[in-house]
């Protein structure tokens, strides 16, 4: 099942197949050489590296990244927060979370409260600790991660038929 919001970049230039591709297989591994790319979608080098380049320049890769496992850097404790952030305060509740590297996401939700972070601690004292600080901005509700099933991962970028 393909999303709405692949089907084409963002300036009006149309996502073909080849271009999903692209993207399944960076996905999959970022250092992915341009050679393998362009075995596998049997265009040249040069084809492929015009292609990643325009999908930078549209945003439809916004970056590339590690994916690091919090545990094996002692952060055992990953958990979700709900925050009800006032909106005058959501300027300043930005700042002070984009300066905490402790929080891995933060985003703006709907529903009962407005925040909903992912954060990592090395211990459930400095997650306290951390909760304590938020509730300067609004009500916390809290969930502690015991396991995860399904990771993080990428977008579903499946080929389409013609």
């Amino acid at each position: 099942m393909g999303l709405g919001s692949l089907k084409g970049h963002q300036n009006g230039g149309i996502m073909d197949n080849i271009d999903r591709r692209i993207l399944k297989l960076l996905q999959e591994n970022a250092r992915i050489s341009l050679k393998t790319i362009a075995e596998s979608t049997f265009l040249s080098s040069p084809a492929v590296s015009a292609r990643i380049e325009k999908m930078e320049k549209d945003e439809v890769i916004s970056g590339y990244h590690a994916q690091v496992n919090p545990i094996k850097l002692g952060y055992h404790i990953i958990a979700f927060i709900n925050l009800n952030v006032v909106p005058e305060d959501k300027p300043k509740f930005y700042d002070y979370a984009e300066h905490i590297p402790n929080v891995l996401e933060c985003c703006c939700v709907t529903g009962e409260y407005s925040m909903l972070m992912k954060v990592a601690f090395q211990s459930t004292m400095e997650l306290d600790n951390f909760i304590g600080q938020l509730q300067k901005f609004g009500k916390t509700n809290t969930q502690i991660v015991f396991s995860t099933h399904v990771g993080p991962r990428g977008m579903g970028v499946e080929e389409q038929e013609a």
